[in-house]
C-alpha cells in the first residue's frame, strides 16, 4: 500500500483548481468552435460523473459506520451547531427569494408541453416518501444512492459496532482509508471530466437557448450568489467571530467549482470530505455532517422551488399576501431539504408548492418544464452553492467550538 500511495503523491498533490480552470476554458473554446467534435467528448463528463456518483454511496456507508464505530469522545462532534446552520441557512435562502421574486417579478412563457413526471401530491406525501426511503434495504439503497436509508444504516452499524473488539474497528478504518483513497484518484480526474461536460453542452445547447429565460436566470442566479456572498458569511461571522470572506472564497473555490460541473451534492461529498480532511478538522464530525448537509442543506434548492413557483404566480397573476409568501418560504425549506441531491432533484417539488396558490397540476409541470430548460445554469449553481455551504458551514461549527474550548480554558 505504501508503493501505491508514493506513486501516486505527484498525482494526487497538483492544483486541482488550476487544473479545472484550464479544462473549462479549453473545453468553452472546443464547443464554440467545434460543435460536432465536442459532442464526441462529452462520454469524457459522462464517465466523470458516473465514477462520482458510483463510488459517493460505498464512501458515505463505510465513513459514516467507521466514524461512528471509533468514535470515543462523543462531545468532540460538534452536529447540533452543524444542523442548526443548515436549517437557519436554508430558511433564509427561501426568505431572501421571496424577497427578490417580489423586488423582481417574472413571468413565463407558458407554452410547453405537459411533462410526464410524477411529482409529490402534498407535504404529507413528501414525508411519506422520506420514511419509506428510510427503511429501504441497505443493499438497494447503496445500489440506487438512496441517501437518507444509506445514512440511517450507517449510523445504526456504527453505533452497534462500537462495542466490537478493537481488531473489527481497525478492519473499519482500514476500510475507509481504502476508499477515501479511491474517491481522491477519481477526484484527480475533473478537469478532464469537467472539459468534457462543458465543451458537449455548449455543443448541444448554445448560449442562445437561454436568452429567452435570462431575466428568471439572473433572479435565480442573483438570489443565490447574495446568500453565497452576504448571508453565509454573516452566519460564519456568527460561529467565529472572524473575517468569514476567507473561508467563504475558499469554499466556493475548491467545493463550489467542483459541484458547479458535477450538478450534484451527493457527487461532491468526496471534495467536501478531502477540503475538511486537509484542514484537520475532526473527522467524527464531518465524516457525518457532509453527507447529511448533501441531503438535507439544500439552500439553492429553497431558492429554486421558490423563485419558479412565484413566476408561475405572477404569470397567471394571482394575489398573494406577506403571510403566504412567509409560509411558502417554511414550505420551500422543508421541500428542499427533501430534494435529492441530484441533478433536478428540487424540480419535482415545485408542483407541491404551487398547490399553495392553487396552481393546477397541468401549468406547474409546465414551470417544472421551464425549470429543466435552463437547468444547465440554475441547477449548476444551486449545486454550487448548497455543496460549499456544507463544507462552510461544517468548518464554521468547529472553529465555534474552537474558540468557547479556548474561552473556557482561559
Amino acid at each position: 500500500m505504501k508503493r501505491v500511495f508514493k506513486f501516486a503523491m505527484p498525482f494526487l498533490q497538483g492544483s486541482l483548481v488550476k487544473q479545472i480552470i484550464i479544462g473549462l476554458v479549453l473545453g468553452i473554446a472546443l464547443g464554440l468552435t467545434f460543435p460536432e467534435a465536442a459532442k464526441d467528448v462529452g462520454l469524457l463528463g459522462n464517465l466523470f460523473v458516473a465514477a462520482l456518483k458510483g463510488v459517493a454511496p460505498i464512501l458515505v456507508f463505510v465513513l459514516v459506520m467507521s466514524s461512528i464505530a471509533n468514535q470515543q469522545i462523543v462531545g468532540d462532534m460538534h452536529i447540533k451547531p452543524i444542523i442548526g446552520l443548515y436549517i437557519l441557512g436554508t430558511f433564509l435562502a427561501a426568505v431572501i427569494a421571496v424577497a427578490a421574486s417580489f423586488m423582481f417579478p417574472t413571468t413565463l412563457a407558458l407554452q410547453v408541453s405537459d411533462a410526464q413526471v410524477a411529482a409529490p401530491g402534498g407535504i404529507l406525501e413528501v414525508f411519506r416518501n422520506l420514511l419509506l426511503q428510510a427503511v429501504d434495504n441497505p443493499v438497494h439503497a447503496i445500489a440506487n444512492a438512496n441517501y437518507i436509508s444509506i445514512l440511517i444504516w450507517s449510523i445504526a452499524m456504527g453505533v452497534v459496532l462500537r462495542s466490537s473488539n478493537s481488531a473489527t474497528r481497525e478492519v473499519l478504518l482500514d476500510a475507509a482509508k481504502a476508499v477515501e483513497f479511491i474517491v481522491r484518484i477519481v477526484i484527480r480526474f475533473a478537469p478532464i471530466g469537467i472539459f468534457g461536460i462543458v465543451a458537449s453542452t455548449l455543443a448541444e445547447i448554445g448560449l442562445e437557448a437561454f436568452a429567452g429565460y435570462l431575466k428568471l436566470l439572473v433572479v435565480l442566479v442573483g438570489t443565490m450568489f447574495f446568500l453565497a456572498l452576504v448571508v453565509n458569511p454573516f452566519l460564519v461571522w456568527l460561529c467565529t467571530h472572524q473575517n468569514p470572506y476567507p473561508l467563504t472564497l475558499m469554499t466556493l473555490r475548491e467545493s463550489g467549482v467542483s459541484a458547479f460541473f458535477t450538478r450534484s451534492s451527493a457527487a461532491n461529498i468526496p471534495v467536501n470530505l478531502e477540503i475538511c480532511r486537509r484542514l484537520g478538522l475532526p473527522e467524527s464530525t464531518y465524516s457525518i455532517s457532509i453527507p447529511v448537509g448533501a441531503t438535507v442543506n439544500m439552500q439553492g434548492a429553497a431558492i429554486t422551488i421558490t423563485v419558479l413557483t412565484l413566476a408561475g404566480v405572477h404569470t397567471l397573476g394571482l394575489p398573494i399576501d406577506v403571510l403566504s409568501a412567509l409560509f411558502l418560504s417554511f414550505v420551500a425549506a422543508i421541500c428542499a431539504a427533501g430534494a435529492s441531491g441530484v441533478p433536478g432533484g428540487s424540480l419535482m417539488l415545485i408542483p407541491l408548492a404551487c398547490g399553495l396558490f392553487g396552481i393546477d397540476q397541468n401549468t406547474a409541470m409546465q414551470v417544472v418544464a421551464v425549470g429543466f430548460i435552463i437547468g444547465v445554469i440554475q441547477d449548476s449553481c444551486e449545486t454550487a452553492l448548497n455543496s460549499s455551504a456544507d463544507a462552510l458551514f461544517t468548518i464554521a461549527a468547529c472553529k465555534r467550538a474552537e474558540r468557547l474550548a479556548g474561552k473556557s480554558g482561559e
